[in-house]
């Protein structure tokens, strides 16, 4: 079946040398290991909170370490665009596909590497912090679709755009992706990290070059 939609993961896929941006920052602001994130992120996988309320209590803490606008973008420094990444985008763009992130990663990655995304990409669900002139954070909004709901956003914008989830590209690196990667009509697994992704995917890219994927597209 002819493919319509390229649903793209953002850490590790679409950027490089960062595997979870969360992970970044707690490592950067000195809260890897604190007992209230370690805390927070049990309650989350114990339902005992939701995943925006998750988000609230991390962005929290990490405001308590000093982060702001401009100390996160500090702590992102070794992050950089995926080799082939404007390329790839661009290419897909003339061939007509829709282009999608689907990501548990942060806006302003976005915004730092290609800050025009919004023209790049037909559609975004990722998780926003919102600044206020200053650069302080005000609060941070959740995305619905992350970890096993990816797929339930793929399933979204499937309806939005009236075809099938066979009619989907998946690309992304780690477990979060593997329900999403089942349900796509193809999945790649680039540059991953998990071998269950790897096991699930119909195409498993090791060479860190964004372009390799359109060999298959």
């Amino acid at each position: 079946m002819h493919k319509k939609v390229v649903i793209f993961d953002l850490d590790g896929t679409i950027i490089d040398n960062v595997e979870y941006v969360w992970k970044t920052l707690h490592e950067y602001f000195g809260i890897d290991e604190h007992p209230e994130r370690v805390k927070s992120m049990e309650k989350f996988f114990s339902k005992e909170i939701t995943y925006q309320e998750w988000a609230e209590k991390d962005m929290e803490l990490l405001k308590k370490h000093g982060a702001k606008r401009e100390t996160i973008l500090k702590a992102l420094g070794k992050a950089k665009l995926m080799r082939g990444a404007k390329k790839t985008l661009k290419e897909l763009k003339g061939r007509e596909f829709k282009i999608a992130i689907m990501s548990g990663s942060l806006d302003i990655l976005l915004e730092k590497f290609l800050p025009d995304y919004e023209k790049i990409f037909d559609y975004v669900f990722i998780n926003r912090i919102i600044f206020d002139e200053k650069g302080e954070i005000k609060q941070v909004k959740a995305t619905p679709f992350d970890m096993e709901h990816k797929k339930a956003g793929m399933i979204k914008l499937c309806e939005t755009e009236g075809i099938s989830p066979e009619e989907c590209v998946f690309v992304g690196d780690h477990d979060n992706d593997i329900e999403i990667a089942k349900s796509a009509g193809l999945s790649i697994a680039f540059n991953s990290k998990s071998e269950k992704l790897n096991e699930v995917s119909d195409v498993v890219i090791k060479k860190k070059d964004l372009r390799e994927i359109l060999k298959y597209l």
